[in-house]
């Protein structure tokens, strides 16, 4: 999509809209980590990790698409194309983070459980972002159409459904009902509901996409493959927390309070009454006191 490359041939949109989409998801943990009362330890740490993450996620996203190419061709051989799967690049970058954490997790000030209703949040910003990226760039389009949706795109001979843009939507509304969960309801199974929803959306619009993705298992597609994974973690990883904070109810409750959340209920206190000093009865006068009053 025009204009796709804005310097020579590096500074792309698409490059673009995928930094400003990072940017935008470490930009907002800074003051949510504060609100929530995240330790600064755990603050830093989520900052570095999340860095390396990123870095290992995009190398793990071009292993994967190479790895789904191969299988589907493998008379071409093992290639790294430069092309990338976004759920590739999810499982490389989680898989690193949960190592550094399990490396690093003696020194934090906070538990992973603190996080873990926050992290979705940036997850889905940065990717959405991407997908508007993915806009520009032309790529992870949907199959042939006349209808008013479709978009003409110049590496493409027709109209194609926007899948990027129906996704970048969608990414952007789960989004926003996170934030909402967070904030208003003080939810604690962010993650789940990203890993579920997604998960749901993703093997959705798979059956509209039509570019190229390899193949892993069956007549399904790869991505497809894995949204089914993502929908069982989603709901193991909700029962999971349920059953460990019912088993650990301090816990959850330190969590609560470390957030600002009050979980005892207020009792009034009603102001204390003094009770009166009892009356005490006049005795009645005697004859010789009332015969004194008539003298």
């Amino acid at each position: 999509m025009w204009p796709y490359t804005l310097i020579g041939d590096y500074v792309t949109l698409y490059g673009i809209m995928i930094a400003v989409g990072i940017l935008i998801a470490f930009g907002m943990l800074g003051p949510i980590f504060k609100k929530r009362g995240i330790d600064d330890r755990m603050s830093d740490f989520v900052f570095y990790a999340g860095i390396a993450s990123i870095a290992i996620g995009f190398g793990s996203a071009a292993l994967f698409q190479s790895f789904y190419d191969f299988l589907e061709d493998p008379s071409k051989g093992f290639q790294i194309t430069g092309k990338i799967t976004f759920i590739g690049g999810l499982i490389g970058g989680v898989a690193c983070f949960l190592l550094l954490y399990l490396i690093f997790r003696k020194r934090l000030g906070s538990k992973l459980t603190d996080i873990i209703s926050i992290a979705p949040c940036a997850i889905l910003i940065a990717h959405a972002f991407g997908r508007v990226g993915c806009f520009f760039a032309g790529c992870c389009y949907g199959k042939p159409t006349d209808s008013f949706l479709g978009i003409k795109f110049p590496n493409l001979p027709h109209p194609v459904h926007p899948t990027m843009l129906y996704e970048a939507i969608f990414l952007f509304l789960l989004f926003a009902i996170c934030m909402v969960l967070l904030f208003k309801f003080d939810f604690k199974h962010n993650l789940s509901v990203y890993l579920i929803g997604y998960g749901i959306f993703r093997f959705a619009i798979e059956y509209l996409r039509a570019d190229d993705r390899g193949q892993l298992v069956g007549n399904i597609s790869p991505s497809q493959f894995w949204s089914i994974f993502m929908v069982i973690a989603g709901v193991a990883l909700w029962v999971g927390l349920e059953l460990y904070w019912k088993k650990h109810p301090k816990i959850k409750k330190e969590e609560a309070l470390a957030e600002g959340e009050n979980l005892e209920p207020e009792v009034e206190v009603e102001p204390e009454v003094e009770e009166a000093a009892p009356i005490e009865a006049e005795e009645p006068a005697t004859n010789e006191e009332i015969e004194g009053t008539n003298e």
